[in-house]
């Protein structure tokens, strides 16, 4: 509210225990009442008919201990909110709204509680741990990703000691859950600020911590004719810098990683140019074990895979046949593989003419030609006489290539190619000697 944005929701703070919470309302639930957590749903506010407004109320709190680098072992209810808000993570984070002192004086600042300079950070645009930085990431080590990802999200700089702290406490950034470090690093490749925030990261220490293959993009120098912007680290940020607000998720780890395998790669025999004779080969593999080891989903690691894996075939298209050509173009998602093959280019020596090229006849091509309905198939070899076999794949190929290619328009065109390619089925075949 005091940056001039709507709300998303509210989350409400109170010194009611949680048994006195699920006492005043018909519809609760305890989700966390050993910590103080209630969820209240009502239906009265809402402007949809019938939907209800689900609230997280909380109750004021201070944490004892902390085992396991995330998670209080023990907490005890607070009566004030100063006493609460002294345990949170960073002062932008740690103001209250009083509705009430709202309602009296409709002032928007006077109905702030801020016990922590949280106004005057949020004024400044510096991101500050609340109290000793250290025991606030001792606390909760998550809490040094989202400093990195609140700096760069709102491009606000980290004051000088927490950044301190982090660099100190980065490697205890393997107490976090995989699936929270993957969704925080998600969260900063897709809020607009992903250069800002993979900066931040390498100069704290946790994109070591985190991502050592990522780091090791740094000095690897690339052909200047084709990348005059510099190294692999260089290039890849220029990437991240060019990724929208909003973009999916796929598409960013993708620009991250689709290059990750010119480390391993690199060559250079003078006078011969660099060169990374197989890095996306080698880039598949370090991106597979990166994305398990972040715990992706089957779904969106063969996403990200194809897009590591088709990034350098654009190169080609020009010179592709029709059908392997329309073959390119059913790639799933095919409009991210153009996304970040224009990310690739813009980002290098910026000749957008293959770009140009592939855009205007994926627009051209109807998508009956792309995916047409198969002129010949697996059936139509049966009833020709043919015995199924493995070999069944490479022959039905033969007659779909021709197809995307115009030169078969009927069942009957394809089977006779497939008879000039290939063996006659048995049928049709000279009766051995006796």
């Amino acid at each position: 509210m005091l940056l001039g944005a709507a709300p998303k929701d509210f989350d409400v703070a109170t010194s009611a225990h949680p048994d006195v919470v699920l006492a005043m309302f018909p519809r609760t639930f305890a989700v966390g009442a050993q910590f103080g957590v209630v969820l209240v749903c009502d239906d009265s506010g809402s402007a949809t008919p019938g939907q209800e407004i689900v609230t997280e109320v909380a109750t004021f709190r201070s944490d004892v201990a902390y085992s396991d680098g995330r998670h209080p072992t023990e907490v005890r209810f607070s009566a004030t909110a100063r006493e609460d808000v002294l345990r949170r993570d960073f002062t932008i984070n740690g103001m209250m709204f009083d509705p009430i002192l709202h309602r009296e004086t409709c002032n928007l600042t006077s109905a702030v509680l801020d016990y922590v300079g949280g106004q005057n950070d949020l004024r400044d645009g510096i991101i500050r741990a609340i109290g000793e930085p250290h025991r606030r990431f001792e606390e909760d080590k998550l809490r040094m990703l989202r400093a990195i990802r609140f700096a760069a999200r709102f491009e606000y700089i980290i004051e000088r000691e927490t950044e301190r702290a982090i660099r100190q406490l980065a490697s205890g950034i393997s107490q976090v859950s995989r699936e929270r470090i993957r969704d925080e690093f998600t969260r900063m490749l897709t809020e607009g600020h992903a250069r800002r925030a993979f900066e931040l990261l390498d100069r704290t220490g946790l994109l070591q911590q985190v991502l050592p293959e990522i780091s090791k993009l740094h000095n690897v120098a690339q052909p200047p004719e084709y990348h005059p912007e510099g190294d692999v680290w260089i290039h890849t940020l220029l990437l991240l810098e060019k990724l929208p607000a909003g973009v999916s998720p796929t598409l960013a780890w993708g620009a991250l990683l689709h290059d990750v395998g010119k480390p391993a790669t690199f060559s250079h025999k003078p006078p011969d140019r660099i060169r990374f004779n197989g890095h996306v080969e080698v880039g598949v593999r370090i991106a597979h074990a990166i994305l398990r080891r972040l715990r992706f989903s089957n779904e969106e690691c063969t996403q990200i895979l194809a897009l590591v894996e088709n990034h350098m075939r654009f190169g080609d298209i020009g010179k592709m046949k029709e059908s392997t050509l329309k073959r390119f173009f059913r790639l799933p998602k095919f409009d991210e593989h153009l996304a970040l093959h224009r990310l690739d280019v813009l980002s290098s020596h910026g000749d957008l003419s293959l770009y140009d090229f592939a855009k205007r006849r994926r627009e051209e091509l109807p998508e009956e030609e792309v995916r047409p309905q198969l002129l010949v198939t697996g059936r139509d070899l049966i009833a020709a006489g043919y015995q199924p076999s493995p070999r069944f794949k490479e022959m039905l190929a033969v007659a779909e290539d021709a197809q995307l290619e115009g030169r078969i328009h009927t069942t009957e065109e394809g089977l006779e190619l497939i008879r000039q390619h290939d063996q006659p089925p048995p049928s049709e075949a000279e009766p051995k000697p006796q």
